[in-house]
């Protein structure tokens, strides 16, 4: 079977599953692209803390955020159930 034969016959519960999932990347991937901005602008936000100030911890945001983006490309995409 090939991968455009297994895309035209999803059964509907593994259509359900692709959604939830995708909707799932997509709004775990927002979430932690708006901590990771909250860990940058933490200053201009009110939070002060060693952490948010120091290199580590702007470095530890720009990781979030990048995690949050590939999540987002993720929930984009819908590459769950396809052949490696």
């Amino acid at each position: 079977m090939s991968l455009e034969e297994f895309e035209d016959n999803v059964d509907p519960k593994t259509k359900r599953y692709i959604l939830r999932r995708s909707i799932m990347d997509l709004g775990m991937g927002l979430i932690y692209i708006g901590v990771g901005f909250m860990i940058l602008f933490a200053k201009k936000i009110g939070l002060n803390n060693e952490f948010v100030e120091s290199t580590p911890g702007k470095i530890f945001a720009g990781m979030v955020m990048l995690y949050g983006l590939w999540r987002v490309y993720r929930g984009i995409k819908k590459n769950y159930l396809k052949e490696r």
